[in-house]
């Protein structure tokens, strides 16, 4: 489809499932654009919004990697730019833990809720739903790390690379992009969710020395089980406490449910 409908378009195939910092990386071979723009396939631009980031790019030469507004399909803001995660934002963030404390302030600082998104600002990483890195940029920290992170971790790995060779990782609100979060693996939701644990441990193990001060020394040794206990935490919610509670969800009168 692409072949017949879009010829103005270089079209690589692959004999392989090369994850996503590999396909990505073999897009990147031979560029010689100043900008590479990752975009992942359940989202989309809204006019004008590639326009405006070459823009900032161009006006903004000690920028390495940004990113722009993302918002859900039905228009909410989706959080897009993050802080480092911590030990303390790990026990509240998709566990029924931050369901019994929805106002805990780990995981608020993890996902930046203390400032509305509306201005542009310098960040711990970005997600590479939507991301933009400088040709430059990339020429010194090199691609993504398709060694290390199939799918996964590799915008933050990206992010903590480029900020520690001096370039600056900023959000834009300028451009704006919908992404339906998920939608291209909602059909191995748990096979995703252990892939996403095992990155998060490589990512930490990769980049320990940088969370010495983020993990209290005590639970370090406790980090991994942790990761991989939550991912357990998760998939036992998909499987066995959600259909449940969807169950009593339907018996419930409609105009209750809407409640």
């Amino acid at each position: 489809m692409v072949a017949a409908e879009f010829p103005g378009v270089t079209l690589i195939r692959s004999a392989v499932n090369t994850g996503f910092s590999g396909g990505n990386n073999i897009a990147f071979e031979g560029m010689t654009a100043d900008y590479a723009f990752l975009l992942n396939s359940d989202a989309a631009c809204h006019p004008g919004a590639i326009d405006k980031l070459i823009q900032f790019g161009d006006e903004n030469p000690k920028v390495g990697l940004f990113g722009p507004k993302v918002l859900n399909p039905d228009g909410s803001l989706q959080y897009s730019c993050r802080r480092w995660p911590t030990f303390a934002a790990g026990m509240f963030r998709n566990v029924y833990l931050g369901k019994l404390f929805p106002n805990n302030k780990p995981a608020a600082d993890y996902l930046m809720q203390d400032f509305d998104h509306a201005e542009t600002r310098e960040v711990d990483w970005l997600s590479g739903c939507a991301l933009v890195i400088r040709s430059k940029c990339m020429e010194q920290i090199g691609t993504l790390d398709d060694k290390t992170f199939f799918f996964y971790c590799e915008d933050m790995d990206w992010s903590l690379r480029a900020a520690q060779a001096g370039w600056q990782v900023t959000y834009f609100p300028g451009a704006v992009v919908t992404h339906a979060i998920g939608k291209s693996s909602d059909n191995a939701a748990e096979k995703m969710i252990l892939e996403h644990s095992r990155s998060m441990l490589k990512f930490y193990r990769k980049h320990q020395k940088f969370f010495q001060d983020k993990v209290p020394a005590l639970m370090r040794p406790f980090v991994p089980a942790g990761i991989f206990a939550r991912a357990y935490v998760r998939i036992a919610r998909r499987r066995y406490i959600n259909p449940i509670f969807n169950i009593f969800r339907r018996r419930r009168p409609a105009h209750e449910q809407a409640r």
